[in-house]
């Protein structure tokens, strides 16, 4: 909406203020100047005492000059301090995050007052000279998902301070944080491939690069496949024909499941939703993000296709794909999964592509999980289990100890179980992070050893 000039002189005839008016305020020291003066003068009158009331006739002169704008001088601001924050885009890789705080003062104003502040980080208090101004905004989170970002009051300040306006607020609009990513080498792929093309070899026969054999030429057979070395050695009179056979290529499938009914922190006394999460410290739902989008690089690196699936949310899953783009697609869901409300039980759990992979991230703190994953693999799946839960920091509250003590004996049971069970746990917290990559090298190396194929990222 917008005003035009005389509605705006007509407004400040009723005595309204327009949209763009801005509001000046006596502050407190300009208050108590204009007291000091008037008192010097009164006891300078009462008393006799002329160079008392000399005294305060600077300070009253001052507080008139600067006290009310235009009174004296004729320096009414015509407009408010405007500002703006503006970003580059909508989406920011972890690590810190960026704006820019456009200030633009009117004339008659000294000095401009710009407090910043964002979640979880300290207050900035900026002081600016009069004229327009461009400030860079930064702030440090390891975080990943939609976070808020900065919150900005610009006050505009008279001559001498004594007058200032109404403090105006912007709030930049939330980012969406993509995860990162980790360089992991190789990780496991399902011991039966699909596809008719793809990046692996399969144990049938096909169109490949890997020699099978040299075999007689029969119905179907291409002639470019022809060996003729080996039919002029085998058969001189050509009465034979030998062909080169290989083995066919193919492609692995993956799917990742991301266990986002809870998001806790290293701290237990958030875990009941009072107190604010710290920035500098992931929680589960960011390392199982981290996972997720490293496992996702791999498989996508090495030609493979990926899919997601997201068990707090009952959305349509994103079906297996490969290339950068569908990475891109596939950080995204990541980003955007968060819990909604108390997550509600499944009655059964996803629907898998056959012959795929599963990846499950998950903190292991009910036996939903456990569930699932033993019906994945009574359905012919491998599964393997990310352990998403972060370093509990110690408490000193006697009840939030031992509630810490029996979940943690509780998950560990479950975890001890799926081990038993024949399922691979990786851990994804601390320092066991930067000990996963070996941890997916050895259970690679391992299904090797029982003729399992395998991804490899390139780089």
């Amino acid at each position: 909406m917008s005003f035009t000039s005389s509605e705006r002189d007509g407004a400040r005839e009723r005595g309204l203020r327009g949209p763009d008016d801005p509001v000046w305020r006596r502050t407190p020291h300009g208050v108590a100047g204009t007291v000091v003066a008037v008192v010097l003068l009164a006891v300078g009158l009462v008393t006799g005492r002329a160079d008392v009331a000399l005294v305060g006739v600077p300070l009253l002169l001052g507080v008139a000059w600067s006290g009310a704008p235009g009174a004296l001088t004729g320096r009414t601001p015509e407009r408010p301090t405007r500002h703006a924050i503006s970003t580059a885009d909508e989406t920011a890789a972890p690590g810190e995050l960026t704006a820019v705080l456009a200030i633009d003062p009117p004339a008659g104003v000294e000095v401009v007052h710009s407090r910043v502040a964002a979640p979880g980080h300290r207050t900035l208090d900026v002081l600016l000279a009069p004229g327009r101004r461009e400030l860079e905004l930064g702030l440090a989170s390891v975080r990943t998902g939609p976070q808020p970002t900065f919150v900005v009051d610009v006050r505009g300040h008279g001559a001498g301070g004594a007058t200032a306006e109404d403090v105006e607020r912007s709030t930049a609009p939330d980012r969406l944080v993509l995860p990162a990513a980790m360089p992991l080498g190789r990780v496991p792929l399902p011991s039966r491939l699909r596809g008719l093309t793809g990046p692996h070899t399969s144990p049938r026969l096909g169109d490949g690069s890997e020699l099978r054999d040299v075999h007689l030429f029969t119905p179907g057979d291409r002639l470019r496949r022809i060996d003729w070395r080996t039919t002029a050695r085998r058969s001189p009179a050509l009465d034979e024909l030998y062909v080169r056979r290989t083995y066919a290529t193919a492609e692995a499938t993956t799917i990742l499941v991301l266990d986002s009914r809870d998001d806790v922190g290293p701290d237990l006394r958030t875990w009941r939703g009072n107190g604010d999460l710290r920035v500098d410290e992931p929680t589960s739902l960011d390392l199982a993000r981290h996972a997720a989008a490293s496992v996702a690089r791999a498989v996508v690196g090495a030609g493979d296709r990926v899919g997601l699936e997201d068990l707090g949310r009952r959305r349509r899953p994103l079906p297996p794909a490969a290339g950068r783009r569908h990475l891109r697609r596939v950080l995204h869901g990541l980003a955007t999964s968060s819990p909604l409300g108390s997550p509600a039980r499944r009655l059964r759990p996803p629907r898998l592509p056959a012959d795929a992979i599963v990846y499950l991230f998950t903190t292991a703190l009910d036996d939903e999980s456990l569930h699932m994953v033993r019906t994945w693999r009574d359905q012919g799946h491998q599964v393997v289990v990310v352990d998403t839960l972060p370093a509990v920091h110690p408490v000193h509250e006697v009840h939030l100890r031992l509630a810490w003590r029996v979940t943690r004996m509780e998950r560990e049971d479950r975890l001890r179980q799926l081990t038993s069970e024949g399922v691979p746990v990786v851990a994804w917290a601390g320092d066991a992070r930067t000990g996963a990559p070996a941890r997916f090298e050895a259970l690679v190396r391992a299904a090797e050893q029982h003729r399992a194929p395998s991804v490899r990222h390139p780089g």
